[in-house]
């Protein structure tokens, strides 16, 4: 694989290359159009240069389905001008699918895919084939900070407006990250205007779940919303059952026509089993049924703790400037036990191991930053300069019982009998491991002509990162640095049509050290992209299609002299295809589609398979969820609708360039392709019934896996019935 290119690779870049904007907001001036409910509405912010929305309840047909605005992107450039491929997954787009997880739209937006999710205790996504840490915030922001570093549950949205996916390399903005791309979380705002909202879910597993969205003014300066959620029940698995608690505020306070205030918060508790899934034998699955649970119910569930406090001040200067300074903070928490599958017999007796563990992280970032928007003859800037600073701490405790075959703890995965003794847990890990992080960066958006757009960036990081092993006493560290830039341009032709290309560079310290106790240099990546976006003239419906080409060198992998250890030397490959269309085809019809083809393989590796793909991505996905809505002849709005899924074959486990070179042959997760059904009727202005049907041929599905041991089974069919009332 090439290199990443160094800054001279960018020589073109003008030297008007601009910073972007800590916080995701869109800059005051910029206008939001209205959304239609306090789950739906857009969330801006709210004060006296926005305009305040006063509806609630259901959208009508034609509005618009894909807000213009991107506030990962920091700039003012309109969606269809930025030189990159951006899906946003509105509140609208989230109701059609009845989300309540990010995991729930995952296979519906172009090049993202599933990958092991530690037995369902959090979220991990890979974009364009190629996954993040995570643990380390390389993948997920919320509301433009750093959002998964630490321990974190399933993301939940009751108090998510939307999601926005940047397909690309990201590090010139939001620096540590995968070349692939990010995508960002954007909470739900107050509005000045009271609305109350009650939301109600059960589903035929067993499962319910009720949530609160409310918002309006306490004073004429101060405006609140506060989301509230709770779950709990049964699964399609066997002895697995889970609960959360979701506690949202939000508060805008006007401190004047010029300043605003703002909080966002989140505190989040998620108590579940530990599901590792079920095995393969023989290279095959569906020998045992999906629902089996081969872990230890006596282990109960483990628990995962997260809050978010994150304030922003923002004051507008002047007609063309605006500054904004935030402040994050993230506490995580995993406390449990755990029984999971280690080794698999002949005869299907599956020997298993015992684990406790205990982490804990601690995460603050402070981000500094101005926007302004001036002209240098003819030629129109909007210019952003920024700074942060990072701090975060990741302890972790591990206690592990690992039973030879001689006194096993093991299970017939035919006839499965539990409550075993359990073996006694014996220390395994205890280190804790520390990040500070300081980076400046700057991003330009140039209108340089009518037709054209020119989107610069650049970010220099640099980073301290020290690893304690608490059992040997040895801290191994690195102080990597990192400069990052990227270039894209737009051409407009017309006023639907849009061609763009760009090219930009990534980096992800890696943690650790080799054999010799030397730092691991940060794996560092490459990612061109060309691409088309189209819309209609009404701005209801919108299409891109993209090609890119990623390389990633410095990945880790296993030390072939030194079993135990790893070195810097893997380099892999990205390159594919994407295309997805979605908004209002016609007044009553709306439609969400995607395609995406992805040739994702190992280019150079100590261990792996040269030529071989990565885990749990699928050379091709697809997806369509349609919409159609209208009204009955008593003037009550329905709505019925559908959609398919298709993912494609994957690699479920690592193969070695050995087990190639003997013929072993590869263990693959089967392509599996699902339906849905949708309706909705309301009953009136504040009341609306649902029906979705996920999964409904009730196909048995493989959707990601770790190894041959560890293998997550997709849920069987599942009827959930809602309600929504407004009041």
């Amino acid at each position: 694989m090439s290199t990443s290119p160094s800054p001279a690779f960018f020589a073109p870049v003008p030297l008007a290359l601009a910073l972007s904007a800590l916080w995701a907001f869109p800059p005051a001036a910029a206008q939001t159009p209205p959304g239609p409910s306090a789950a739906q509405t857009s969330d801006a912010p709210v004060g006296v240069l926005l305009p305040t929305v006063d509806v609630i309840g259901g959208g009508a047909p034609g509005g618009a389905y894909q807000p213009d605005d991107v506030r990962a992107a920091k700039t003012d450039l309109p969606l269809r001008e930025l030189p990159q491929s951006v899906r946003i997954m509105s509140r609208e787009t989230l109701d059609d699918l009845g989300a309540t997880r990010l995991d729930d739209v995952i296979d519906t937006v172009a090049g993202v895919s599933r990958q092991h999710n530690f037995g369902g205790l959090w979220d991990n996504v890979a974009i364009r084939g190629l996954p993040g840490n995570e643990n380390t915030g390389s993948a997920t922001l919320l509301n433009g900070f750093a959002g998964n570093r630490g321990f974190n549950a399933p993301r939940d949205l009751a108090g998510v407006e939307r999601i926005e996916f940047l397909k690309g390399p990201a590090a010139a903005l939001y620096g540590s990250s995968e070349p692939g791309g990010t995508l960002n979380i954007v909470s739900k705002r107050p509005r000045w205007t009271a609305a109350n909202v009650l939301d109600t879910q059960i589903s035929s597993q067993g499962f319910a779940r009720g949530a609160i969205d409310s918002t309006g003014p306490l004073s004429s300066s101060v405006a609140y919303r506060l989301n509230v959620a709770a779950e709990g029940g049964n699964t399609f698995r066997d002895h697995v059952n889970s609960n959360r608690q979701v506690f949202a505020p939000a508060l805008t306070w006007k401190l004047s026509n010029d300043t605003m205030l703002e909080y966002v918060g989140e505190v989040l508790r998620h108590s579940a089993n530990l599901d590792r899934g079920v095995v393969a034998i023989n290279n095959r699955l569906g020998t045992i049924p999906r629902s089996r649970f081969l872990g230890e119910p006596s282990d109960g569930r483990m628990t995962i703790k997260n809050q978010s406090h994150q304030l922003v001040l923002s004051h507008q200067w002047n007609d063309t400037w605006r500054s904004r300074v935030g402040l994050s903070y993230r506490d995580t928490s995993l406390d449990g036990f755990s029984t999971e599958a280690s080794s698999l017999s002949a005869n299907g007796i599956l020997n298993r191991q015992r684990r406790f563990r205990n982490y804990q992280s601690h995460d603050v970032g402070l981000q500094a930053e101005v926007q302004g928007n001036f002209s240098t003859g003819s030629i129109k800037h909007d210019l952003l300069i920024g700074v942060e600073t990072f701090h975060y701490n990741m302890d972790t405790l591990a206690l592990r019982a690992n039973p030879t075959t001689a006194a096993p703890y093991a299970i017939d995965i035919y006839q499965p009998v539990y409550g075993q003794p359990q073996p006694a847990l014996l220390p395994n890990t205890a280190t804790l491991e520390r990040q500070r992080g300081t980076a400046l960066y700057l991003q330009d958006a140039i209108e340089l002509a009518p037709q054209w757009r020119l989107l610069g960036g650049m970010r220099v990081d640099t980073t301290r990162q020290s690893l304690l092993n608490r059992r040997t006493g040895v801290t191994t560290s690195q102080d990597p640095t990192a400069t990052s830039p990227k270039l894209g341009i737009s051409w407009l032709p017309d006023r639907q049509w849009t061609v763009y290309a760009n090219a930009g560079t990534s980096f992800r310290p890696n943690a650790g050290a080799d054999v010799a106790t030397r730092s691991f240099a940060p794996e560092e990546g490459r990612a061109v992209e060309l691409g088309t976006k189209w819309e209609n003239a009404d701005q209801t419906l919108g299409a891109t299609a993209s090609l890119f080409d990623i390389r990633k060198r410095n990945v880790l992998t296993g030390d072939p002299l030194n079993p135990g250890f790893s070195i810097s030397a893997g380099e892999v490959r990205s390159r594919g295809v994407e295309a997805e269309a979605n908004g209002q085809v016609s007044r009553h019809w709306r439609v969400n589609a995607s395609l995406t083809v992805n040739e994702v393989e190992v280019r150079k590796d100590n261990s792996l398979e040269v030529g071989g793909r990565l885990l749990n991505t699928p050379a091709i996905t697809a997806s369509v969820l349609t919409m159609y809505e209208n009204v009955l002849g008593n003037g009550d709005r329905y709505g019925l609708g559908g959609g398919v899924t298709h993912v494609g074959k994957r690699l479920g486990e690592a193969r070695t360039q050995a087990q190639a070179n003997e013929g072993a042959p590869a263990f693959m997760l089967p392509a599996y392709t699902v339906a849905r059904l949708s309706a909705y009727w309301r009953v009136n202005p504040k009341m609306k019934l649902s029906v979705d049907v996920h999964n409904l041929f009730d196909k048995t599905t493989y959707v990601s896996s770790y190894n041959r041991l560890w293998v997550a089974p997709g849920a069987s069919r599942t009827v959930i019935v809602g309600l929504h009332a407004n009041f």
